[in-house]
């Protein structure tokens, strides 16, 4: 049986089975699965969204309150208690997001909305694990300095970059889930609408 190819060539039976449509995903997810694997997308990169919003308040608690042992107890709280959650959240949203690009239409590099998210999230996640993570041993000892009044503050207002980058990209990888701008990128076309044979 012949059959019109997606590009208006004539294909025959054999070849249209091996031939991929733009729009079928590398795998498919069943409709429970899908929703699930979204659900938990969702609630892992709020999750994120939260720590890094805990984050902002201990370094503006440690940086302003006038308290010593209030300014010293952010700083550990920081260094001990918030990287690996975020990481954490930031590992599973990136996890459930690929297994999301390879079983639905969109993809991973399909569309430029999706390739930006994927791009946040592994930059972001790369920042946690060579940036933030080894810097939280001297954030430690500048708390327990903070007990002993010998603490040196330079390089200490660096902190209030983290959660301001993080909490702009997320801000915008948010934006994108939603509202899907710039279309497709380059490569064939997924059209709109289903073609109907002839």
């Amino acid at each position: 049986m012949n059959t019109t190819g997606t590009y208006g060539r004539t294909v025959t039976g054999p070849e249209r089975t091996q031939r991929r449509h733009p729009t079928t995903p590398a795998i498919r997810l069943a409709r429970r699965w899908r929703q699930a694997l979204l659900v938990v997308h969702i609630l892992s990169s709020a999750a994120w969204i939260g720590i890094d919003v805990i984050v902002a308040v201990l370094i503006s608690t440690g940086w302003f309150a006038d308290d010593i042992d209030l300014r010293s107890l952010a700083y550990r709280a920081l260094a001990n208690f918030v990287v690996w959650p975020m990481l954490a959240s930031g590992l599973l949203c990136l996890v459930t997001g690929l297994v999301l690009g390879l079983g639905t239409k969109w993809g991973l590099l399909r569309y430029w909305w999706v390739t930006v998210k994927l791009v946040l999230n592994v930059a972001l996640c790369t920042l946690i694990v060579t940036v933030l993570q080894p810097g939280m041993p001297d954030v430690e000892t500048y708390g327990e300095e903070l007990l002993t009044g010998t603490a040196a503050d330079d390089g200490i207002w660096r902190l209030f970059f983290p959660p301001a980058v993080s909490l702009t990209c997320l801000a915008l990888a948010t934006v994108l889930a939603i509202f899907k701008p710039w279309g497709q990128t380059r490569g064939p076309k997924v059209p709109t609408k289903p073609r109907t044979r002839p």
